[in-house]
């Protein structure tokens, strides 16, 4: 397994956990990427703008345009992602609470 294949499945991990992580389960991308930089995954705006458009082509974000950045909000699937009810291949799992 390459490196950038590790680092886009970790990132799309960090994406969903942030946003499950808000009240309303939504964020900006500019945000996203803030929240990604925290984890040592320092990427552009348009980097992000791909993974989150690959999270959308697995049901597991919605995306909104706003201006030049996307809003972005979990959905069911990605929630049950993150809580470890299904799996999502290409994104990494989650691990086990206490773990």
């Amino acid at each position: 397994m390459s490196f950038d294949r590790l680092m886009r499945e970790e990132a799309r991990l960090i994406i969903l956990r942030t946003l499950e992580e808000q009240p309303d389960g939504r964020l900006n991308s500019e945000l996203l990427r803030l929240a990604l930089e925290t984890f040592g995954i320092s990427k552009s705006r348009d980097w992000v703008h791909d993974e989150l458009n690959w999270l959308r082509d697995m049901s597991a974000v919605t995306l909104v345009e706003a201006s030049t950045v996307r809003v972005a909000q979990i959905t069911a699937k990605g929630t049950d992602h993150v809580a470890r009810r299904l799996v999502i291949e290409g994104v990494k799992r989650p691990s086990r609470p206490g773990a």
